[in-house]
């Protein structure tokens, strides 16, 4: 189970861009990234294999396309019961508080993608530990 990818964006509703490395900001979220703040949605989670699924059934989306902040190799979110406890690399901790999301509108990743499945596969959570995370870090979960 290791980070595969991390992306951030300056606005809400829009693809992501991937970096190498992010820090994380204990009770905010990634350094920079419009979802960041003081909710229970300051991360989130997306299993890239699902990504890959997407693009499978005909899609032309990569890391980032679906707004989600750290895509994860070997973990099947949605077996991850809310109130986990998810360690990035050596310092970060992350408390898992939301699974999926109600998509109000279609947002410019509906339009660009023609699909999002952040509501029904992306996970959220709150940073309970700060520090930098990097791709290829590794992921443990604790219940």
């Amino acid at each position: 189970m290791n980070i595969v990818s991390i992306a951030v964006s300056k606005k809400k509703g829009t693809r992501k861009v991937q970096i190498n490395e992010a820090p994380v900001i204990a009770d905010f979220g990634l350094e920079g990234d419009a979802h960041a703040g003081t909710w229970h949605r300051q991360v989130s989670f997306l299993a890239s294999e699902s990504i890959e699924k997407a693009r499978e059934s005909g899609l032309d989306v990569t890391f980032g396309d679906f707004a989600e902040n750290i895509a994860t190799a070997g973990i099947d979110w949605m077996k991850i019961p809310v109130g986990t406890h998810v360690r990035l690399g050596d310092a970060v901790l992350v408390e898992i508080t939301q699974i999926g999301k109600e998509c109000h509108t279609k947002c410019a990743i509906y339009y660009m993608a023609g699909d999002c499945i952040m509501p029904k596969e992306g996970i959220f959570g709150r940073v309970l530990t700060g520090g930098t995370i990097k791709c290829g870090d590794s992921i443990m979960i604790s219940c």
